[in-house]
């Protein structure tokens, strides 16, 4: 899917007018019939099939908060087959809008901005559920997996779950991340998609269960892994492309140790600074061409890669200042490129992204991002981070060093993780005191 782009200086963008808030469409049965049938061509594709569990709980006209775990944009032409003709809204990224806002409302999308507070999100979702009376569609992980492993969580959603008091259902997918990996070039592999719609919890299981017992239920149940599964259920993948872009995750060689220097083509992954190969078997194992392979799991590889991160920030050693070219959102009528600059990340001062000949001086605390946006050929235009508030969204596209988005999104995670457990610590210390 790609995105509209237009070329604008740093005050003209500036300049343009926010769009105003509107409320959620109630969703059209016109609108909805369309996006299914346009749907079916690509699941037919795909060999495409579901199961429902459990879904004889929920009424017919009920609205329920149905959550689906993201791994591609055939997320969406699922979501849109197996829910028809039960109303929905769904929230969806700001960025996905782009030239398409008045479409994206037809069919009962309405936007949020990734990984910001945003109360006027909560009160658009509790309009959905009592004023329109339809089910809110929601992708908690927020962007694409890029391992096919679960995306961190936001810690309020099992808060939130409890907040609105109505059903809670999973859409959860097999197959799509295999199908088009987030890591790969946008080139469909032939992979078999299953989807399985389940009702999870009823209003008043939810209204006796704690927050945390709610947030068990959610991990339990959001659990997956793509790998494993090709690898249980024999699944082949045999595209003479299918480790293309794989590089981009697995940026640090396990052999050598050296980052940015990896580069992978067709079936094969290789470390330019020492020569290790690896070949991306038709059943989704990695093995070395010669000598050991260190992981044969892709997401294990992709831990190691988190633990090293997590080692570099513990020791003082992680951080980043790479040039890059910088593109805005600050309305929903394109993706804005308003010139170039550079972008540093470490644990004590966030993010800070420079530009257009001072003009734009932007900072973001650790403190206030769990995850972030770090995504290879975002859109397809080049790897990304994204980042931003209320007033406007920056992509920053690094020129150099370009494995750094490989590995800011593990870094932002686990700097999170590290300050949250800093900040107990020292609750627990002045709670100590306090009682002496």
């Amino acid at each position: 899917m790609k995105i509209k782009t237009r070329v604008k200086s740093y005050d003209e963008v500036m300049a343009i007018k926010p769009p105003k808030h509107q409320k959620p469409k109630k969703t059209n049965i016109f609108w909805q019939t369309l996006t299914k049938v346009i749907s079916q061509p690509a699941l037919i594709a795909s060999h495409f099939t579901h199961s429902e569990v459990g879904m004889e709980k929920l009424g017919k006209n009920e609205p329920a908060l149905i959550l689906m775990n993201h791994s591609g944009f055939t997320d969406f032409e699922i979501a849109y087959s197996m829910l028809y003709p039960r109303k929905f809204n769904t929230v969806a990224a700001y960025e996905t809008f782009m030239g398409l806002e008045w479409l994206m409302k037809a069919i009962g999308c309405f936007p949020t901005r990734k990984y910001i507070s945003d109360l006027q999100l909560i009160r658009d979702i509790k309009h959905c559920l009592t004023k329109n009376k339809s089910s809110v569609l929601m992708y908690p992980e927020a962007v694409y997996t890029l391992d096919g492993t679960c995306v961190t969580l936001p810690s309020t959603l099992a808060k939130f779950v409890k907040m609105l008091e109505v059903p809670l259902c999973l859409l959860k997918t097999n197959g799509v991340y295999l199908h088009v990996p987030a890591y790969g070039y946008v080139v469909n592999r032939d992979v078999p998609i299953h989807a399985e719609l389940r009702y999870v919890l009823s209003p008043e299981e939810i209204k006796e269960m704690s927050v945390e017992e709610i947030q068990e239920v959610l991990d339990r149940e959001f659990a997956y892994d793509e790998f494993r599964w090709q690898k249980e259920n024999n699944i082949v993948v045999d595209e003479p492309f299918r480790a293309d872009g794989l590089h981009t995750i697995l940026y640090k060689c396990p052999h050598c140790q050296k980052e940015g220097k990896m580069q992978s083509n067709g079936i094969h992954l290789t470390c330019t600074a020492c020569g290790k190969t690896w070949e991306l078997t038709e059943h989704g194992y990695l093995k070395a061409t010669e000598g050991e392979t260190y992981f044969d799991h892709v997401p294990d590889w992709y831990k190691w890669e988190r633990e090293c991160v997590k080692r570099e920030i513990l020791d003082g050693k992680y951080g980043f200042d790479v040039p890059c070219e910088i593109m805005m959102i600050v309305d929903t009528k394109a993706l804005y490129k308003v010139g170039s600059g550079r972008l540093s990340h470490n644990k004590e001062d966030g993010f800070h992204l420079t530009g257009c000949d001072g003009k734009i001086d932007y900072r973001q605390s650790s403190k206030s991002m769990y995850t972030c946006e770090a995504t290879p050929y975002w859109y397809q235009i080049d790897d990304v981070i994204g980042m931003g508030n209320h007033e406007a969204l920056y992509f920053a596209f690094p020129t150099e060093q370009k494995e750094v988005v490989g590995k800011v999104k593990l870094a932002v995670e686990e700097i999170y993780k590290i300050l949250q457990e800093e900040k107990k610590a020292k609750q627990l210390e002045k709670a100590a005191k306090s009682d002496e």
